[in-house]
């Protein structure tokens, strides 16, 4: 027993050793975190579609590529089992089973079969199985079979004392294990022992399948056993050598005849018809989890496993296989080349090998630890460009030629066997086959320019690139010495760029587009049908690969990996495309390496290893897209979902639109993208984009139509998806509203008509009553002005009285003076007698007081209040003071009085001296600008 177990536990380690880092094909994997469920996935079943649904410990999972939607359970158990069954998904759970259906919403609803019949389900029961066959569904709990006849809608039950561990469908017979009973087959609804378990020893089937005119029985621990003739006996003892020690919970048979099986803690096994191991995975190789509690092959080739923690998807059919390095041992890779029976992958880490018929790992080439750069291989020799130099491989060991530090690359020089140049860090240089070895031969001096890309023009003159600086033609002397002649090239230089011949012509690539080198004019001209490949927004590298094993160029822009390769019938190159964008193929952007395996499979360098692409099985199938869901909502109200079958009008309100669509493609390297309009708003495209829903916000009232498509593993959808549907006019957009308008607008003209007359007819009251008070103001001021022309007639009355006073006064004052002069003049007559009666006359009228009262009236007519005034102010004054104040008033000096008073001067000035004293004045102040200003 224990040599057994030592033989086994040798087996499974060579296995593992010999699976370590294999080729595996694309895997797939969402967590609970990306499907929004729970851990647990126990059953898988698909439509006609490709959709896929899972049972879940949370409920029914649905994925369609583009989204996940969950639908629990109505009694919130674990879903156990999931069948599609034509338009019907039928579901197991505790306590209940039924199907879901998809309304004209698109959503799905759930019936129950139990819920309103009289069926006794046991306590605690739960349906794990669900199979159809002609039109009965059968739904089986570890206590019982239910026989559902979908035709008339009845029930028959198979009960159970023992537990039902599984039930199968083998052709068109039902076959079920009975714990400690054995193999039972249901014929005509009644069952009947088939494999008694003494006979199966107390194995626990897992699946069974038909094989020539055996039935194959999967176990749980005891590997494949084959029945035929009422024999029971091990099937293959290879198969049951690599099962060995493997716990088995699901097993299915794939479409090419292989099994595949799922185990607890191991991962998967596949194992052809034939009984040969095809493929070993566990979580190591990629796996989300090593527990597989269900299988199912998709229609388009897909192998979905349900685990004990996530979902995982695995492209078997893929033209696409992939070797991760998980542990991290090999790193980036930079280089492959293939020589003989070996690969040789050079890495950030250095330089690996393993035989190319082989799944063992990779071997490390010792001495070549850090950067590789390139490897290649002339003469039967293989070098490799290093960061320390230039390697010679040589039996898988490495020889270091003592030379150049750096190298980027190397290439064989026309009419020179024995020599090779060197593109290194700080130039070029020549090593050449010398005494039976590879040595280091000399600098090429006069070009000290970092040289990763060149490429020969004729045998003595090249091109160098340099990414940063541009590109230099240099020419070389015959020995290849020193650089004769050097010249920048006019060429926008750029990051990524590369220089590379092919079919005779030197390409130069870089952000820009493709140029080609003419050497007769010497310089670059735009190739513009391979500038369109890469250009633009589809730049990403401008690296240029030639592969002359299969005489391909390779370039590769941002959607996908292009080859160009000669026509068959023509001379116009023939242009290919691998459809997977650089962030799915994740290769060193800048340093993308593709070798060569074969005609149609090649080697991708990838940053955590490898790709492996077979050219000849890329299907370019056409899928359709189909719209998933429709909804509206507005800002106050929930969404509502809308039916697909129909093309709705929607109110004004309801005007924002949230269509969900999806194209079903499970590859792991095809990235899905969507393109949409919407016909009577936005006619045009809209950009490409991975979003797999389109809003439409505040959408104005007309009719509408909703397309979109997709772009998927290269090619366009098959259809286009479209939704018609319209938003209603406003309610003041409708007839009701505007036959309002129209009313509303005849009473408004009217009462516009109305209001207008009556307003013309108050400004017209009002313009009367205007020119009225304009009238009566006319004849105020018609008033005013004959009141002012008759105020300037008094004022110019009382101006000529002013005048007549003045010159009444002068002529008092010249007639005084006269009489005087005639009385002194008398005085001194002889004749005394005559002189006395003229003097007497004189004195007469010099005292005469009537032109004193003529001038008082005078004066009162001009200075009317004066006279009061100054009485009322001093009231101690006399009549002659008043006399001489009248004077003083009309500014008299008093020379020009002492005429009129009849008296001297000095008596004037007495006179004044005495007023000044009755009227109280200081002797500072002028008595005749004091009666004055009265």
């Amino acid at each position: 027993m224990n040599i057994l177990k030592n033989f086994f536990l040798c087996f499974v380690f060579i296995l593992s050793a010999s699976m370590f880092g294999q080729e595996i094909p694309p895997i797939q994997t969402f967590s609970p975190q990306d499907y929004q469920a729970e851990d647990q996935n126990w059953d898988i079943s698909q439509d006609k579609n490709g959709i896929t649904y899972f049972a879940n410990n949370k409920g029914l999972l649905l994925y369609n590529s583009a989204r996940w939607e969950l639908f629990p359970t109505p009694n919130q158990s674990i879903l156990r089992s999931v069948k599609v069954i034509n338009e019907r998904i039928y579901t197991g759970c505790y306590m209940d089973f039924g199907y879901w259906e998809k309304d004209s919403l698109g959503n799905l609803k759930y019936n129950s079969l139990i819920k309103n019949r009289e069926i006794d389900i046991k306590e605690d029961e739960e349906f794990w199985d669900i199979i159809e066959i002609d039109n009965y569904i059968l739904f089986q709990s570890l206590d019982r079979i239910y026989i559902y006849n979908v035709e008339n809608d009845s029930f028959k039950i198979i009960d159970s004392e023992n537990r039902i561990n599984k039930i199968f469908r083998v052709d068109d017979t039902i076959f079920f294990q009975k714990n400690k009973y054995g193999l039972y087959e249901i014929q005509n609804g009644v069952e009947h022992l088939f494999i008694t378990s003494e006979e199966l020893n107390d194995n626990e089937i897992i699946n069974i399948y038909r094989m020539d005119r055996s039935l194959l029985l999967v176990t749980k621990e005891r590997g494949i056993y084959s029945y035929s003739d009422g024999v029971l006996s091990p099937w293959n003892s290879t198969v049951n050598e690599i099962l060995n020690g493997f716990s088995i919970y699901s097993s299915i048979r794939l479409k090419d005849g292989s099994f595949l099986f799922g185990t607890i803690s191991q991962g998967i096994i596949q194992i052809s018809a034939n009984g040969k191991l095809i493929l070993s995975a566990s979580q190591s190789d990629g796996l989300s989890n090593n527990t597989v509690l269900s299988l199912h092959e998709g229609i388009n080739g897909n192998v979905w496993l349900g685990l004990d923690n996530g979902i995982n998807c695995i492209n078997i059919d893929s033209a696409y296989r992939v070797y991760k390095d998980k542990q991290g041992v090999l790193g980036t890779i930079y280089a492959s080349i293939k020589v003989n029976d070996y690969i040789y992958l050079g890495t950030n880490q250095g330089l690996f090998y393993k035989k190319v018929t082989t799944k063992s790992r990779f071997n490390f080439v010792e001495g070549t630890k850090g950067q590789v750069w390139s490897l290649k291989y002339f003469y039967g020799t293989v070098f490799c460009g290093h960061d320390k130099g230039t390697f010679i491989i040589k039996d898988n060991e490495a020889k270091l030629i003592k030379g150049e530090i750096g190298t980027w690359t190397l290439d064989s020089i026309e009419g020179r066997p024995n020599s090779l140049i060197q593109g290194n860090y700080k130039g070029l240089s020549i090593i050449e086959f010398k005494n039976d070895q590879w040595s280091y031969r000399n600098k090429i001096e006069g070009f000290n320019i970092s040289s990763r890309y060149f490429e020969f023009i004729d045998a003595n003159e090249l091109l160098v690139s340099h990414e940063y600086k541009g590109v230099y033609k240099v020419r070389i002397d015959d020995g290849y010495q020193k650089v004769v002649d050097s010249e920048k090239l006019d060429i926008q230089n750029g990051a990524k760029s590369s220089v590379k011949k092919y079919q005779g012509r030197v390409l130069y690539s870089n952000k820009e587009g493709v140029y080609v080198f003419d050497n007769a004019e010497s310089k670059f001209k735009k190739d513009e049908g391979l500038s369109e490949l890469i250009s633009g927004d589809n730049y990403v590298s401008g690296k240029l690969i030639y592969d002359d094993l299969t005489n391909r160029l390779w370039l590769f822009s941002k959607n996908s990996i292009i080859f160009i390769e000669p026509g068959a019938l023509s001379a116009k190159p023939k242009i290919n495309t691998i459809p997977i964008p650089y962030y799915l193929r994740n290769s060193k952007v800048g340093y993308e390496n593709i070798l060569s395996l074969n005609r149609n499979e090649f080697l991708i360098g990838t940053t955590d290893g490898y790709l492996i692409v077979n050219i000849g099985a890329i299907q370019h199938d056409a899928k359709s897209i189909k719209i998933d869901q429709v909804s509206n909502n507005s800002l106050y109200y929930k969404s509502a979902q809308l039916r697909l079958d129909q093309s709705p009008q929607l109110a004004n309100k309801n005007n924002n639109i949230v269509f969900k669509y999806s194209i079903v493609d499970y590859s792991s390297f095809s990235a899905t993208k969507y393109q949409y309009r919407l016909l009577g708003i936005y006619d045009n495209w809209s950009d490409w984009s991975a979003e797999s829903e389109a809003y439409f916000e505040n959408l104005p009232h007309g009719d509408y139509k909703f397309e979109v498509k997709a772009y998927s593993a290269g090619v366009e959808s098959s259809n286009i998806a479209s939704y018609h549907f319209s938003i209603e006019k406003p309610w003041y957009l409708r007839p009701v509203a505007i036959g309002t308008y129209i009313i509303v607008g005849l009473l408004l003209l009217i009462g516009i008509q109305y209001f207008n007359s009556r307003y013309y007819q108050l400004q017209k009251q009002k313009l009367i009553e205007k020119k009225q008070r304009e009238l009566e103001l006319e004849q105020l001021e018609n008033q005013r002005q004959l009141i002012q022309f008759k105020n300037q007639n008094l004022q110019l009355d009382i101006e000529n009285k002013n005048r007549e006073l003045g010159t009444a006064t002068m002529n008092l004052v010249k007639r005084n003076e006269l009489l005087n002069n005639i009385k002194d003049a008398l005085s001194k007559s002889k004749s005394l007698d005559d002189v006395r009666g003229v003097i007497k006359l004189i004195n007469t009228n010099l005292n005469n007081t009537s032109d004193w009262k003529l001038f008082e009236e005078a004066f009162n007519n001009v200075d009317k209040d004066f006279m009061k005034r100054i009485k009322t102010l001093h009231p101690t004054i006399t009549p002659n003071d008043l006399r001489l104040c009248a004077y003083l008033r009309l500014n008299l000096s008093s020379k020009e009085i002492a005429p009129l008073l009849n008296i001297s001067h000095k008596s004037v000035e007495v006179k004044r001296y005495r007023l000044r004293k009755k009227m109280g004045l200081d002797h500072e102040q002028s008595l005749t600008d004091y009666i004055l200003e009265l």
